[in-house]
């Protein structure tokens, strides 16, 4: 038994000063300074008023590598456990991108598999940017009635020369294969939708969601920042009901290009709800460049330490209230994703938490009620690490 003493609880609502009591991995008690005893094993730790939140939600993670755009050796590599915990992700959700064929689903499900084994949460989306899509069973629907972490479709690429000039019905029905088989197999089966900057935009998702009586708020696209354009649109689709999610970072390599704790600040401007809003990090992914003829003329790799740095920005630049840009990153991917027992510092609920420092930075991550970082020492490693 853990017992947690004198952390300001962000849940990630302000909860003020609070106890917190784990055992076997998950939260039994959040409240009131309390106290206890008994025959038992019983580590206690004052916080001293420290920050605790829920451990981050990273929804969009090329957890077997991405990219592939300039040849075999532009594949970016698969990620390690600890760049996960490090940086404060307990729950990941994995996905292909361009390539979904020298990595296939079934090493994206195996990949995802081991971080569980080694000590994380972690789900997978079905698909990959061009259809037919890749799955696991042979259909959309029964991957998510049948595979346990499959719990959504993505990244399905629109607006985006890497796309497969997708049609609006063929976007309606991959949308209503999801949410039949969500239905189902008792899961969210939202559209994670890759968008690029091709100038018809969100057009197509309107589209689909008329062609087939979709509500909007079955589809959740993404890199909504990569230009104003984009994000403005965005605005419209997150009133309408639809999810948007901003790639986090506050590093921008194009004049257009908007950030995404200004993103989520312009959204909450101009009136979408805050539960609609959500960052996730592309971490692993390839972050290439093109020129207007469309050739490749550049290439980075995205990284998951990118969705603290946003939250960072969100609080301290944008003056965004604590609770709200940590529910970016914690209660709300978890809502929209169905993820039971995640995103939220709640009796019942795992015990996945992040402690932070008046500056918001890390000190310790816990994950289904284990230490993986300590006073900013990592104790937990995946297989292969070196430590």
């Amino acid at each position: 038994m853990i017992h947690i003493k004198n952390a300001h609880v962000y849940a990630p609502e302000d909860k003020g000063i609070c106890d917190v009591v784990i055992e076997a991995g998950r939260i039994i008690y959040v409240g009131e300074k309390c106290e206890i005893s008994g025959p038992f094993n019983l580590e206690i730790v004052d916080l001293q008023e420290k920050y605790l939140c829920p451990g981050f939600i990273d929804q969009h993670v090329h957890i077997t590598g991405g990219g592939g755009e300039g040849g075999p050796e532009t594949s970016t590599p698969e990620i390690w456990l600890s760049e996960l915990t490090k940086n404060g992700v307990t729950t990941v959700i994995g996905c292909l991108g361009t390539d979904g064929v020298t990595r296939s689903m079934a090493r994206l499900y195996g990949k995802a598999k081991a971080l569980e084994n080694e000590g994380v949460s972690s789900y997978i989306y079905t698909g990959a940017y061009q259809i037919p899509l890749p799955t696991l069973t042979g259909s959309v629907k029964s991957d998510l009635i049948f595979i346990d972490k499959v719990v959504g479709v993505g990244e399905v690429a629109i607006s985006d020369h890497r796309s497969s000039g997708i049609s609006p019905e063929e976007l309606a029905r991959i949308a209503g294969e999801a949410r039949v088989g969500g239905m189902i197999g008792g899961k969210k089966g939202k559209v994670h939708l890759h968008v690029g900057d091709g100038k018809k935009g969100l057009k197509i998702i309107y589209d689909a969601a008329d062609y087939a009586d979709i509500p909007l708020s079955q589809f959740q696209p993404t890199h909504l920042n990569r230009n104003r354009r984009l994000m403005k649109e965005s605005f419209e689709f997150g009133m309408r009901g639809g999810y948007c999610d901003y790639t986090a970072g506050e590093e921008v390599y194009d004049e257009d290009e908007v950030t995404a704790a200004e993103a989520v600040y312009e959204a909450l401007k101009a009136g979408v709800p805050m539960d609609n809003l959500t960052i996730s990090s592309d971490g692993n992914g390839s972050l290439p460049v093109f020129d207007s003829q469309k050739r490749l003329v550049g290439l980075g790799v995205g990284s998951v330490s990118a969705l603290l740095k946003s939250v960072q920005a969100m609080f301290f630049k944008y003056k965004i209230p604590l609770e709200i840009a940590l529910s970016t990153v914690t209660k709300n991917p978890s809502t929209i994703h169905g993820l039971k027992g995640k995103g939220e510092i709640k009796e019942g609920w795992d015990a996945d938490l992040v402690v932070l420092n008046e500056n918001l930075e890390i000190e310790s991550v816990m994950a289904k009620g284990r230490w993986m970082v300590r006073k900013g020492v990592l104790e937990v490693f995946g297989t292969f690490e070196k430590h």
